[in-house]
């Protein structure tokens, strides 16, 4: 398996492939060997799963807020062979150059790919990246999709950008990333006023959340106009990145950086909202961790679409206006303005997500994709 970083980078990506990689290896399903990135910590030893860090140049995130870590040649070297070593090859994603590099060996050694495709297009305001990228995807994500003997989609809305230019080998899958609810799950009205008065929210004021990468796909300006707009909403961001929201130099916002799932899950719990602008990356894992716990999620129409099931529980609204942050800005209002609209949506996401959200069913079917890929022919 393949990833272009480890789990402690705090990515959405690589916490679906721990949970993916660590559940198969625990069900003695599968024996898996993970490649990443050596710029964060690898995930502690499990049996069945051995995890191998490669040495990698990170400027491009560093400088940009770009996620494209460069491996050296001699990590590609020991890819290519492990690949080999192999009997199917599993990818998330499928631009990165390590993923390119892997894909490649595996065509040479014929070896069965699986891919996970989890981001779709990102329009970039920088007129070079976005170019860049959907040429990327135009080329390399045609080719190496097309080719997959099994490419899997955590969104339909992903699925249906690459649809439009991609000739697959065999029908694509959907296969929705799972919720672990013992840790993300609702609180009772106590300990819920409790925990929002640790935050510094008092019982009225509106407590707001943003979770994820400080990055420009995120919204990140919409945000900080949104947080400048709404002085009387406390807002928590949790993530880290360039684009820091601690630079705004705003008293109603609060940033947390570096927290573990465990230490994620009380901000979800206390938030009255989950708000995220983003693009271009399907169905965020936040979203469904923030449903779990009982917090509505506000997002934009791309990522409504991408969860059909879910879609007539989450509040969306458009990117596509010329001043997308003054209706953002607008919905938020009305909502808060209707605080029993809120609170009776909290029970029915949680519901939800603990019917509908398992990784313990997505794993499941995660192993039988593997097992029929690895097959002979």
């Amino acid at each position: 398996m393949v990833t272009h970083y480890f789990p402690s980078h705090r990515g959405g990506v690589e916490a679906v492939a721990w949970e993916i990689a660590s559940r198969l290896a625990a069900s003695g399903a599968a024996e898996t060997t993970w490649y990443a990135s050596d710029t964060d910590r690898a995930p502690p030893a499990v049996p069945g799963l051995r995890c191998v860090p490669a040495r990698a140049c990170n400027f491009a995130e560093r400088l940009l807020g770009f996620p494209f870590p460069l491996w050296s040649p001699a990590a590609l070297a020991k890819l290519s062979r492990a690949v080999r070593d192999g009997d199917v090859l599993h990818l998330h994603d499928c631009l990165y150059l390590p993923n390119v590099v892997a894909w490649l060996a595996a065509a040479i050694a014929r070896r069965p790919v699986v891919i996970t495709q989890h981001v779709g297009n990102i329009p970039f305001r920088n007129p070079l990246l976005r170019t860049t990228l959907a040429l990327a995807n135009r080329l390399l994500g045609k080719l190496l999709l097309g080719r997959a003997a099994q490419t899997i989609f955590v969104s339909d809305a992903v699925l249906r950008y690459f649809q439009r230019f991609v000739r697959f080998r065999r029908a694509p899958v959907r296969v929705a990333n799972g919720v672990d609810c013992t840790m993300f799950h609702p609180l009772d009205d106590r300990a819920r006023k409790l925990l929002r008065a640790r935050v510094g929210a008092e019982a009225r004021t509106p407590l707001l959340l943003f979770a994820g990468r400080f990055v420009e796909k995120k919204g990140l300006h919409i945000l900080h106009r949104l947080a400048q707009d709404l002085p009387h909403v406390r807002w928590m961001f949790a993530g880290w990145g360039p684009l820091d929201p601690s630079h705004w130099g705003l008293a109603n916002v609060a940033v947390h950086r570096d927290l573990s799932q465990p230490q994620l899950a009380p901000l979800y719990q206390a938030a009255d909202l989950l708000v995220l602008p983003s693009v271009g990356e399907g169905f965020p894992l936040v979203v469904q961790e923030a449903m779990a716990c009982g917090t509505p999620a506000l997002v934009s129409d791309e990522t409504a679409a991408g969860s059909p099931e879910a879609a007539s529980l989450l509040l969306h609204e458009s990117l596509a206006a010329h001043d997308p942050a003054t209706h953002w800005r607008a919905r938020i209002e009305d909502l808060l303005s209707r605080p029993d609209t809120l609170g009776a949506l909290r029970p029915r996401v949680a519901e939800f997500a603990r019917a509908t959200w398992s990784w313990e069913r997505t794993v499941q079917r995660y192993g039988e994709i593997l097992r029929h890929a690895a097959q002979p022919a």
